[in-house]
């Protein structure tokens, strides 16, 4: 089901949905990190926003 930008709330910026291309670019972008690399930290721990800024921090400083 296609996420309907046109109902904007507080529950859809919580998450990063990895099924939509334009959130993992974006976060992607917004942390220096890769798009598979994004996709890979959502597997991992989920898709919570909070945490995955911070595995993503972590990432880059491990670079």
């Amino acid at each position: 089901m296609a996420d309907d930008k046109t109902k904007r709330d507080f529950r859809d910026r919580n998450r990063v949905s990895a099924d939509e291309l334009y959130e993992v670019e974006y976060f992607a972008l917004e942390m220096g990190i890769t798009p598979d690399q994004v996709r890979d930290l959502i597997r991992t721990i989920g898709n919570d926003r909070a945490a995955l800024t911070e595995a993503a921090r972590a990432l880059k400083a491990r670079k």
